[in-house]
């Protein structure tokens, strides 16, 4: 297990850098590759995935709602 740990690090690692790249060629740089992970990126999948259950869980009581009805 720690070995798959250690392997998955490694492979986020190397997708940061290459997301980063050097800041002098074609990538943003380090620092800005994990901001716009960390802090634009996460939260929009948050609010996304957030809104995404809310939806499903209004139609979920609208259908109970149907069924109790009949």
């Amino acid at each position: 297990m720690a070995e798959f740990i250690t392997w998955f690090f490694n492979v986020c690692v190397y997708i940061l850098q290459v997301i980063g790249g050097s800041p002098g060629e074609f990538g943003f740089g380090y620092y800005l590759a994990n901001i716009l992970i960390f802090v634009v990126l996460q939260p929009l999948l948050i609010l996304f995935f957030f809104i995404l259950w809310r939806r499903e869980k209004a139609k979920n009581k609208k259908f109970t709602q149907a069924m109790s009805n009949d």
